[in-house]
């Protein structure tokens, strides 16, 4: 979707604010935040698609005006009403009509995502459509749902550098269409065929990006 989290390439945001001391939670309630959408996504309703487009599919007010755990906690609430784990009303008294018990999830399991990631990565059988080296073009995509194409690239030609191999496709899993496996690639562009002459010579930008995101390039 093109929506306020979209933000490569735009301008008058101010400069980056980095603090190499910054400490991963500012306050406790962020840890909670993050608890939270690790403990409820670990039931399986929903996949890391579903939950990135939660988070981002809001007014640009709401997305900008909200700080990183506010927006995790944002998400995981729109997904436990819409997935039935609470309802509207539980949500916004803070009682819940009925308390179940579920089963924990593996703290095995927990502690291996935690740290190597859940790869959307398959082992599907998948044709290659485009070899390293092959010029392709972005395809113009505007819609209303979930992707991870920039705009910035968008109608731009690059350059395959590498070929990833079969992953789910991110469009179709966050909306519960299936995983609809093809190859995801490093694509190439230079600084210039996407910010124009005044970037410098030498830049380049490689962006992942999926077979249904690419045509040939004429």
């Amino acid at each position: 979707m093109n929506g306020a989290h979209d933000m490569g390439g735009m301008h008058g945001m101010g400069p980056i604010d980095t603090d190499p001391n910054d400490p991963l939670f500012h306050a406790e309630w962020e840890k909670r935040a993050f608890a939270i959408t690790l403990a409820l996504g670990f039931h399986g309703r929903w996949n890391i698609d579903m939950a990135r487009h939660a988070r981002e599919n809001r007014h640009p007010l709401d997305y900008l005006g909200s700080s990183y755990y506010e927006l995790w906690l944002k998400g995981v609430e729109r997904l436990a009403v819409d997935t039935g784990m609470i309802s509207a009303e539980e949500l916004a008294t803070g009682e819940p009509a009925e308390v179940t018990a579920a089963p924990p999830p593996d703290p095995a399991r927990v502690a291996a995502i935690l740290a190597k990631g859940a790869s959307a990565k398959l082992e599907d059988d998948v044709p290659v459509r485009f070899a390293v080296g092959a010029r392709v073009l972005v395809l113009d995509i505007t819609t209303t749902g979930h992707t991870r194409v920039p705009r910035y690239c968008r109608g731009r030609i690059g350059t395959i550098d590498r070929d990833h191999g079969v992953y789910i496709f991110p469009d179709t899993h966050a909306h519960g269409l299936g995983k609809k496996p093809q190859h995801c690639y490093s694509v190439r562009f230079s600084g210039r065929d996407l910010w124009g002459d005044t970037a410098p010579a030498n830049d380049a930008i490689y962006v992942d990006l999926w077979d249904d995101y690419l045509e040939a390039a004429p």
